[in-house]
């Protein structure tokens, strides 16, 4: 439990670091192209997120063939923003320590 709370503060924290949104042009499209495109030319697929807001959907799609990410809102409307997008994403699945009962 502890790795995985870990790992959401910094992806969050990384998040928090980055160029004021209005300093960034943002990418905005309809949610399905946009997984049209990270599936068919990037290999991604869903690997987590949660809701931002009531409105507010936050996704994270990763590729375990090239390492590439993509993270993106997606408004009640449909419209989805990406925020950020890399390379060499590191999926790590939390495991209990040895000797510790959970």
């Amino acid at each position: 439990m502890f790795k995985r709370l870990c790992s959401t503060a910094v992806i969050f924290g990384a998040a928090a670091l980055a160029p004021p949104v209005h300093a960034q042009p943002m990418t905005c499209l309809p949610r399905a192209d946009l997984i049209e495109h990270l599936e068919g030319r990037y290999s991604e697929h869903l690997t987590g997120g949660g809701m931002q807001s009531p409105l507010q959907l936050l996704e994270i799609w990763a590729s375990d063939q090239t390492g590439s990410f993509t993270v993106f809102v997606t408004r009640s409307d449909g419209l989805s923003c990406v925020i950020a997008t890399g390379q060499n994403w590191q999926d790590t699945t939390p495991t209990d320590p040895e000797g510790v009962a959970g």
